[in-house]
């Protein structure tokens, strides 16, 4: 997802801090954190790279802005009154393994640019963005609206891992514990995933993706490549060399032999996949060829993409078996 700067000015902040003192709080009805286990673990300081975020009280309305901010906090029994659709799901803005976790569903927020004034209404008394553009004008403008947790210091946009994410949204919500647990769920599938696949550890992968601009590879520090190095995989050298500040470099036609690798694994993003499968340059590459590629369809392929603890479970269920496969 590339990177832009939420642009609004000070009158749109002005009328958004409006919204929040016009509007009474005598009435909690409209609550639906179900997290009401956790007060004693109040106050909390939560360290972000826009510095120390302390919560007083325990958050009871919640929007969840950044990228799988919505289900990382469902996953630990807290359910966000606004929350940003990443990935386009419909519905409640969650994947098929979030469905069922809302009472009620919440108020579905832009993404790259949100709403001061729809975030205002929803009178937050804590606002989610660990996984976001991560610009300070974004975090001061929401900032104002209620405390705000960011992404980890020394993080770049986009690239909160999935437990850098579980750990700073746990705390926030004094969900510490369950966020530990989950954690550990986690790193328990990956590792009898690899442990059940000797052949992944060392062989050269190939995160490609092909978009209505053309084709691409993904680098470390995204949740695609994070999620294949944990299987054991390596990153090709090749592409890895090209990283920049970014999570993804660009792949012109002449270099589409970038994408060969021991295993080529590519997302079809928001085209059809016959776009680039039926490209004369990608079924020359030899990892085609001898079928050592797996082109992901829409549900896995926003599992893996998500990065989030419950996707990253629902991903490792649905494609490692993929991998293995294409492997054999």
């Amino acid at each position: 997802m590339p990177a832009r700067p939420l642009l609004r000015g000070a009158a749109v902040l002005a009328a958004a801090a409006l919204v929040v003192t016009g509007c009474g709080s005598d009435d909690d009805s409209g609550s639906s954190s179900g997290g009401g286990s956790s007060s004693g673990a109040f106050p909390v300081t939560v360290a972000t790279a826009f510095g120390d975020v302390e919560i007083a009280d325990e958050p009871t309305r919640i929007v969840a802005l950044g990228w799988g901010d919505a289900e990382t906090a469902l996953a630990l029994g807290v359910q966000p009154v606004g929350a940003s659709d990443w990935l386009a799901f419909g519905g409640e803005g969650v994947g098929p393994w979030s469905e069922g976790l809302y009472d009620e569903a919440p108020e579905i927020i832009e993404t790259l640019e949100p709403s001061l004034e729809a975030i205002a209404a929803l009178e937050p008394d804590l606002i989610l963005d660990t996984k976001s553009d991560g610009t300070q004008e974004r975090y001061d403008l929401l900032s104002q609206i209620a405390p705000t947790i960011g992404q980890p210091e020394g993080v770049e946009a986009y690239q909160t891992s999935w437990d850098e994410q579980l750990e700073l949204v746990g705390q926030a919500l004094g969900k510490t514990d369950e966020a530990d647990d989950l954690a550990a769920e986690v790193a328990q599938a990956f590792e009898d995933a690899a442990g059940a696949h000797p052949e992944f550890e060392g062989t050269e992968v190939a995160v490609a993706a092909f978009t209505s601009e053309g084709f691409g590879a993904y680098v470390q520090g995204d949740a695609r490549v994070d999620f294949m190095e944990e299987l054991g995989f390596v990153n090709k050298p090749e592409i890895q060399d090209q990283a920049t500040d970014n999570f993804f470099v660009d792949v012109s036609e002449e270099q589409v032999s970038l994408l060969d690798a021991g295993l080529t694994v590519a997302f079809p993003i928001y085209v059809e996949a016959s776009e680039f499968t039926s490209n004369a340059l990608w079924q020359a590459l030899p990892s085609v060829q001898d079928g050592r590629v797996v082109v992901l369809e829409e549900t896995p392929a926003s599992a893996f993409s998500i990065g989030t603890a419950p996707g990253i479970l629902y991903a490792l269920e649905t494609t490692v078996p993929l991998f293995a496969d294409a492997l054999a």
